[in-house]
């Protein structure tokens, strides 16, 4: 997980609590290594029973990590950025029922689209094989479990973050220290003797090195994605994602794109499209639709006062944030 930086409060509340405004740049505090260690004490030590609360989400996270590895290896590059989409789905299904979220019929429309998209893409890799040393069964159990993890971590981190005053940046760096822990943990028990034998570095090749880069760079453009991009931006950035993909497979591993892939794709690609409009655009669809269903128009008779409008945050009608949080942070 990539520290955003984010000012407010700490978790702590009783005296002597220090202000993580202390830590931002341009203060009278910035740079000083005695109130960071102070700061980080009070927050992470003193205040454990907040910390041991991002526990949970933490080692579903390094869960998810290994999971998408397996996954990568069982399955194309495309297929797997096609069908690990699917986190939408659970991350909406898991605000609806942690957060108590609602979503427009739209919303859900394009949930059905997306579901629909990703199973005619895995009907195509189970009908077109695929290389005798993948497994696309294991591949795609692995995605869903990534998809069902990846929701629910991000949903019961986003609901920490709203439940408490403690930053993002603290919430991130609490989220790291069990991560890393954990992980160094499951490297002992899994690679132990190979890791006390030949070292710690053995393997990192420079390719390994930049995935390890390109996920470290990944993670700070999540906070920027957070910060700055709008609803559209961010559907286009999935869409793009997943053209890229397609055609790097192609270039690189010799991928074959069908009729089923690209309308499975392509399904996928509106889906995203239609959950990321923002809540006017969405107003409008709806709005077409019912006019060509063609209702009834009420005429109003003269002198008489029109009646009252409903309200426009109606629930069919409002539109939640395409990416919120709980699918944003990594």
């Amino acid at each position: 997980m990539a520290a955003v930086g984010a000012g407010g409060s700490t978790a702590a509340a009783g005296p002597g609590a220090l202000s993580a405004g202390a830590l931002e740049p341009g203060t009278a505090s910035a740079g000083n290594v005695k109130h960071l260690v102070l700061f980080l004490h009070e927050a992470v030590l003193v205040q454990y029973v907040d910390t041991l609360k991002l526990a949970v989400p933490s080692l579903i996270y390094t869960l998810q990590n290994n999971l998408q590895y397996v996954a990568i290896s069982n399955l194309p590059a495309a297929t797997f950025q096609v069908t690990y989409q699917l986190k939408i789905l659970t991350t909406a299904l898991f605000s609806v029922l942690m957060l108590n979220r609602s979503l427009s019929r739209l919303q859900w429309a394009s949930l059905l689209l997306l579901f629909t998209g990703v199973a005619i893409v895995q009907a195509q890799q189970a009908s077109g094989g695929g290389p005798l040393d993948q497994n696309p069964g294991a591949g795609l159990a692995a995605v869903v479990a990534s998809c069902l993890s990846s929701g629910f971590a991000g949903v019961y981190f986003e609901k920490i973050l709203k439940g408490s005053s403690g930053s993002v940046w603290l919430r991130n760096l609490q989220l790291g220290l069990f991560g890393t822990a954990l992980g160094l943990v499951g490297l002992w028990w899994a690679e132990g003797t190979a890791v006390a034998t030949r070292g710690f570095f053995f393997g990192y090749t420079p390719a390994v090195w930049g995935v390890v880069l390109n996920q470290a760079f990944g993670g700070l453009l999540v906070a920027v994605v957070v910060k700055y991009a709008d609803n559209i931006l961010k559907g286009f950035a999935t869409s793009l994602s997943i053209v890229l993909s397609t055609v790097a497979s192609i270039r690189l591993f010799g991928f074959h794109v069908d009729p089923l892939f690209a309308l499975g794709a392509g399904l996928v690609i509106g889906a995203v499209y239609l959950y990321s409009l923002p809540r006017g655009a969405a107003k409008a669809i709806a709005s077409a639709s019912a006019s060509a269903s063609g209702p009834c128009v009420h005429q109003q008779p003269p002198g008489q006062p029109p009646p009252p409008q409903l309200s426009s945050h109606h629930g069919d009608l409002i539109t939640e944030s395409f990416l919120p949080k709980s699918v944003l942070v990594k």
